[in-house]
């Protein structure tokens, strides 16, 4: 090898393969490219051979340096695992947010049982329901730079064993206080399921084939929520079961999760792969030039660690795409915990239902999250046929629609609020509702995601911090305003504001004024 080139015999030899770095990295754009590259803006030579692995030779102030990349085609690189393999990691890391959302919305039909005997008051039965999703916009600003030093698998188990050992914590507390704390950090543990799946799916599917796996997870998200109470407000109408057997059961599951996750989920995160390769060529050949390039080109943790923190922050408080955005996902979200807190008192009051009638009125969630499911494929059909015109706002077509349905919903739910008018009739209207938040949760992802390209992970943090804090804070207004205004007026005020926020509703222009996504967006077209 002499002069940065690399004879074919040699790389054959030696069973490595270099691939461009320019097309590992042409998705994201020149301003990732050129990161990526270093100051120099040198650009790596493509060169082939049938082998496995590949590697780039450069030189640098150590000295002669070999770097490794995924040969293509290699079967090593989780893009290019067998559809069976992708299905089934898919489906682990979908049942983790079923997990966490299920465990969302399950303790609040439990909060009856749960008052008596720790006696406590409502108020403070609600802190333990609404602090849970402070974890899930928090935390993962932080553990985002540990998937990047240390992988995803570490972290899905980690926060597995951390999120059974909450349910223990929880089914065994003597006071209030300790209930609150356990749900605090479950919800910490479980953000991972939530917030860490979207990129889990970007490892192993390429963009066209997202939007499936994508609208799984988002049905297992949201579906979830309405599951939870289905099954808890039957246990806890035995006298024998209660509050506590809410959280056994949910354990026992998440057990079961457990002991499949080592088994079905592989790391998936390439840079990590390459990272772990690198090092065993160092170890097996004694040789230290092999090297992969994130090992010299990535922060230091406790930088990532900054970065992940500050900058999903400013995108939020600068970006009117990430801001805009994120207060119509945020109030479409804040309402949904707003209902799920709410759904008990009104239908036992109205209409006389017991605790397990009244878990089951949360199927109108599942059934509305599936209806919204349904929209997205007929969403990815108008995808295709418009990106190359209309760009990310090809995205939002049936966002468009939804942002009609929740006012609707609303004010069904709303005028619906009497005990002379069917229960159904209410009913209607929380589906109508979920439906419309489906597709605008899945919406926003998909259209951040475009907007950002590269810088995606921390446009999705800033609306994820957004709207899970007011998932937290919506339901501790709730039982006041209900109280005040009635059912009828608390929920129409919330209908007005959904009418509102179709103002938000100008894609173009409003990217126009984003600066950053404007770069990111023309960076892209002239890469």
């Amino acid at each position: 090898m002499t002069d940065g080139k690399v004879s074919p015999s040699t790389t054959c030899a030696e069973g490595l393969v270099a691939k461009s770095l320019v097309d590992l990295h042409e998705p994201f754009g020149k301003e990732l490219l050129d990161s990526t590259l270093g100051s120099a803006g040198r650009t790596p030579k493509r060169l082939s051979c049938d082998r496995p692995q590949c590697y780039e030779k450069s030189s640098s102030s150590l000295g002669e340096v070999i770097y490794i990349d995924f040969a293509e085609g290699d079967k090593q690189n989780p893009a290019n695992f067998t559809r069976k393999r992708k299905w089934m990691m898919t489906a682990i890391v979908c049942f983790s947010a079923l997990i966490a959302s299920i465990n969302a919305a399950a303790y609040n039909l439990g909060s009856g049982s749960m008052m008596r005997d720790l006696n406590c008051t409502q108020m403070e039965a609600t802190v333990g329901f609404s602090v849970y999703t402070i974890g899930f916009g928090v935390v993962p600003l932080v553990t985002a730079s540990f998937s990047e030093e240390f992988g995803r698998q570490p972290l899905y188990i980690s926060s597995g064993i951390g999120f059974i050992v909450m349910y223990l914590m929880t089914a065994l507390s003597r006071n209030i206080q300790t209930v609150i704390i356990a749900r605090l950090l479950q919800g910490c543990f479980g953000s991972t399921g939530a917030t860490m799946v979207g990129g889990t799916i970007a490892d192993l599917w390429s963009p066209n084939e997202r939007g499936l796996p994508m609208s799984i997870f988002v049905l297992s998200a949201i579906g979830g929520t309405g599951l939870g109470p289905i099954v808890a407000g039957w246990i806890e109408m035995n006298p024998q079961l209660e509050w506590r057997w809410i959280e056994w059961i949910q354990m026992m599951l998440c057990g079961f999760y457990l002991v499949l996750l080592p088994f079905i989920l592989k790391e998936t995160r390439s840079a990590v792969l390459l990272t772990r390769m690198a090092k065993k060529m160092r170890k097996d050949t004694g040789d230290n030039r092999y090297r992969a390039r994130v090992e010299d080109e990535r922060e230091s943790l406790k930088q990532l660690i900054y970065i992940s923190c500050t900058r999903p922050i400013r995108l939020l408080l600068t970006e009117p795409v990430v801001l805009s955005f994120s207060l119509w996902v945020g109030f479409a979200w804040g309402v949904t915990f707003c209902m799920i807190s709410s759904i008990p008192g009104v239908f036992r009051d109205l209409h006389g239902f017991n605790t397990g009638q009244v878990g089951t009125t949360y199927l109108t969630i599942i059934i509305g999250s599936l209806i919204g499911f349904v929209t997205n494929m007929y969403q990815e059909t108008l995808y295709q046929k418009h990106f190359k015109k209309r760009g990310p706002e090809a995205r939002l077509h049936t966002s468009c629609f939804a942002a009609i349905l929740l006012p609707i919903g609303m004010f069904i739910y709303a005028w619906s609020s009497f005990s002379h008018v069917h229960w159904i009739v209410q009913m209607l209207g929380i589906t109508i509702y979920m439906w419309g938040t489906f597709i605008i949760y899945l919406g926003v992802f998909s259209y951040l995601a475009d907007c950002y390209g590269p810088y995606a992970s921390s446009g999705l943090a800033g609306q994820s911090l957004f709207r899970n804090l007011t998932a937290t804070v919506f339901p501790l207004f709730t039982r006041q305003m209900l109280h005040n205004l009635g059912y009828k007026w608390a929920n129409t005020l919330f209908g007005f504001i959904a009418l509102i926020m179709i103002l938000f509703f100008y894609g173009p222009s409003i990217r126009r004024r984003s600066k950053f996504s404007r770069a990111v967006l023309e960076s892209q077209e002239t890469s």
